[in-house]
C-alpha cells in the first residue's frame, strides 16, 4: 500500500500535468485563431508597380526588401476609409508613419486630405483623398509616394465605424481638448477628456467648427492614432490579443503578414520609446470653385527630407 504523501504527490503531479495540457491548448487555440483573424486581414498589393525615388540616396525597396527579424526601418500608410453602400467611399483620413527602431521612434503626420496633387494611374490633379475613390489602394499608396517621393512599405486600411469598436476594447482613449465644441449631438468639454469609440470618432472627424480647420482636425485625428498606438502597443495578454485581432478582421485589412505582426510585437515593440508628430505646411486656395490644399515643393522637400533622415538616422539595433 502506497503511502498517503506518495498518494497525494501522484495526484498533485497528475493535476499540474492537466493544467499543462489545457493551458497549452488554450495557448495553441488562441494563437492559430489569432493567426486566423491575420489571414482575413491580410491583403496583398500585386498591381502597384514598384516606386524608384528621384532622389538618389533613397535606396530602391527592390533591392532592399524590409526584413523585421533584422530591425530594419519601413514605412506605413494609414488609410481611414468612410465605406459606402454600393460605393467604394474615399479616404476620410491619410496617415504615413516611419519607425525605426534604432532611433527608438516613430514619426507620424497627415496628408491634409484637400492636398492638391497629381492622383498617379488616373492622370488627373485633384485632392488627395480622391485617389482610393479612383483606384482604391493601390492609388492612394501610388499617389502618396509620388507626393512625398518616397517608397511606401506597407499599407493598412481602416473602416473608421470599426475603428470605433477597436478604440472600445482598449479601453477608450484619452485626450486634451484645447476647446470646447458641440458635434453631431455630442458636447466635448475643454481640457482632458475620456472618450468611448463612438466619441473618440466623433471628436476626431470635427472640423467646421475649429479655428484651425484641417490643421486641428488632423491634430485631433493624430492624438487618437497615438493613443490607439500606445494602448496597442502595450497589448502583452495573449487572450486580449486574440480580442483586438478579432475585432480588426473585420475592419482593417494590410499587407502585413502575420509574422511580420509577431515580430513588430516582439521585437520591435521594446524598442519604440517616443512618437514625434509632424505638420505638412501649406494654404488653401480655390480654383475652379473648389477648395484645396496648395503644398508647395519647398515643404514637400522638407517632408521628404524628414522621412529619408528618420529612417536612415541609425543602423540596425545590434545584436539582431
Amino acid at each position: 500500500m502506497k503511502k498517503p504523501w506518495k498518494r497525494i504527490l501522484i495526484w498533485v503531479s497528475a493535476g499540474l500535468g492537466m493544467i499543462l495540457i489545457v493551458a497549452g491548448g488554450l495557448v495553441y487555440f488562441l494563437y492559430h485563431s489569432a493567426e486566423q483573424t491575420a489571414d482575413k486581414m491580410y491583403e496583398d498589393i500585386k498591381t502597384k508597380p514598384v516606386y524608384v525615388s528621384k532622389d538618389t540616396e533613397v535606396k530602391k525597396p527592390s533591392a532592399t526588401p524590409i526584413k523585421m527579424k533584422n530591425l530594419d526601418p519601413f514605412t506605413v500608410l494609414v488609410l481611414g476609409v468612410d465605406q459606402r453602400q454600393n460605393d467604394r467611399g474615399r479616404s476620410d483620413t491619410m496617415i504615413v508613419l516611419t519607425v525605426n527602431p534604432a532611433l527608438h521612434s516613430i514619426l507620424m503626420f497627415n496628408i491634409p486630405r484637400d492636398t492638391r496633387t497629381d492622383i498617379i494611374g488616373h492622370g488627373t490633379v485633384d485632392k488627395i483623398n480622391h485617389a482610393y475613390a479612383f483606384g482604391g489602394v493601390e492609388m492612394s499608396i501610388q499617389t502618396v509616394e509620388n507626393f512625398l517621393d518616397y517608397p511606401i512599405d506597407y499599407y493598412a486600411k481602416v473602416n473608421m465605424e470599426g475603428f470605433a469598436r477597436i478604440v472600445d476594447l482598449l479601453g477608450g482613449v484619452e485626450v486634451d481638448n484645447p476647446f470646447a465644441f458641440d458635434y453631431e449631438g455630442r458636447t466635448f468639454a475643454e481640457g482632458h477628456l475620456v472618450l468611448n469609440g463612438t466619441d473618440a470618432l466623433k471628436y476626431s472627424r470635427m472640423r467646421y467648427d475649429d479655428p484651425r480647420g484641417d490643421f486641428g482636425r488632423n491634430t485631433r485625428q493624430r492624438d487618437i492614432l497615438q493613443e490607439v498606438m500606445n494602448h496597442a502597443l502595450n497589448v502583452s495578454n495573449l487572450t486580449h490579443l486574440n480580442s483586438l485581432l478579432g475585432q480588426l478582421g473585420d475592419s482593417v485589412k494590410t499587407n502585413i503578414t502575420f509574422d511580420e505582426m509577431k515580430e513588430f510585437l516582439t521585437d520591435y515593440r521594446p524598442q519604440i520609446k517616443t512618437m514625434e508628430t509632424v505638420e505638412i505646411k501649406g494654404q488653401g486656395k480655390i480654383i475652379n470653385k473648389i477648395w484645396y490644399y496648395l503644398v508647395d515643393d519647398k515643404e514637400r522637400n522638407r517632408i521628404h527630407n524628414m522621412i529619408k533622415s528618420h529612417l536612415q538616422g541609425g543602423s540596425t539595433v545590434s545584436g539582431k
